[in-house]
């Protein structure tokens, strides 16, 4: 690394509610199954066992989030170039204390 170059890690904790887990299973394994999923036929199979056997869900929201969309978040900053994105997906046991007393609405 140069004396000029400077990295910053941007943290960022969203905790979700699963409305319908079973949806949501759906939905990545259409994903995980669509023809362009750059996959092969045992990826497939492999990653369709593991989105179904997660009850929590986790691994379907995972599939989900394109990491263009974690990109999003800084795309309109010129004065920065994004380096690296690292996405995980883990169950939770809900909102911390914090997050009940505070609501953060961006539409």
């Amino acid at each position: 690394m140069s004396d000029n170059e400077k990295f910053l890690r941007l943290t960022v904790e969203l905790t979700v509610e699963v409305l319908d887990v079973d949806a949501l299973q759906a939905a990545a394994l259409a994903e995980i199954r669509h023809p362009d999923a750059e996959l092969t036929d045992e990826e497939r199979a492999e990653q369709a066992e593991l989105v179904a056997s997660d009850e929590t869900g986790a691994s379907a929201l995972q599939w989900l989030i394109e990491p263009d969309h974690v990109l999003q978040l800084v795309e309109h900053i010129d004065e920065i170039e994004p380096r690296e994105a690292v996405l995980g997906v883990e169950p939770s046991e809900g909102p911390s204390e914090d997050e009940d007393h505070e609501e953060h609405d961006h539409a």
